[in-house]
């Protein structure tokens, strides 16, 4: 199943119905932004270089390589060296990431289509095959780019914290704790995700472009 703005507000509704968490969470911010991502090569690129530092640092350093390339394809990023990637924003690891997605899809190793005809769990697989994406990159791609309604970035920071805070907990929960928790909120748990990053961001106050 796929998000899209009609069932977005559908799903919102159940949640808050089912859980007072999200019934706060509505009432104070209202229905989430989608975030929506072309599928592709250019959002699994930008994923990679969000790991492990902030939003604004990794859409910043994406920014950068777009305006070196023009287009970001697996053609264009390969005619770069270590210098110019260094110069983006890249470190070596994630340089080298990039370079073997490129090469993967070059060779038709991975191919993006293939990866949106299947379903939740042997897409997540198929694209945490690829050097450098783990479970947190697969399901953000899958949530963004392709709206699927029901993967939860497991180990992302602002979902527990917001989680957190909407509890009135005095800490996070723990990334086990979060991900069961989670589970009661299928089969619109990437919904939840978005639902806890708008407040996270600020809510009504944050600007929709935001993540996507």
């Amino acid at each position: 199943m796929r998000v899209d703005q009609r069932n977005l507000i559908e799903a919102c509704s159940h949640l808050s119905a089912s859980d007072p968490v999200f019934a706060e969470l509505l009432a104070r911010n209202g229905t989430p932004p989608l975030w929506a991502r072309p599928p592709g090569f250019p959002t699994l690129v930008r994923l990679i270089l969000e790991q492990q530092v902030s939003l604004a640092s990794g859409r910043a350093a994406f920014d950068r390589l777009e305006a070196r390339l023009g287009r970001v394809t697996p053609s264009g990023f390969v005619t770069l060296d270590d210098g110019e990637l260094r110069a983006i924003g890249f470190s070596r690891q994630k340089a080298r990431y990039v370079r073997l997605l490129s090469d993967a899809v070059d060779r038709r190793v991975f191919e993006f289509d293939e990866v949106g005809r299947l379903d939740d769990e042997d897409a997540a697989e198929a694209l945490v095959t690829l050097t450098g994406v783990g479970p947190w990159t697969a399901a953000n791609y899958l949530l963004f780019a392709e709206s699927r309604a029901d993967v939860w970035p497991r180990g992302d920071r602002a979902l527990v914290v917001s989680l957190g805070r909407a509890m009135g907990a005095a800490e996070p929960p723990g990334y086990d704790e979060a991900d069961a928790m989670a589970e009661r909120w299928r089969p619109w748990r990437a919904v939840a995700a978005r639902m806890l990053w708008h407040d996270y961001l600020g809510g009504r106050a944050h600007d929709p472009a935001g993540f996507s």
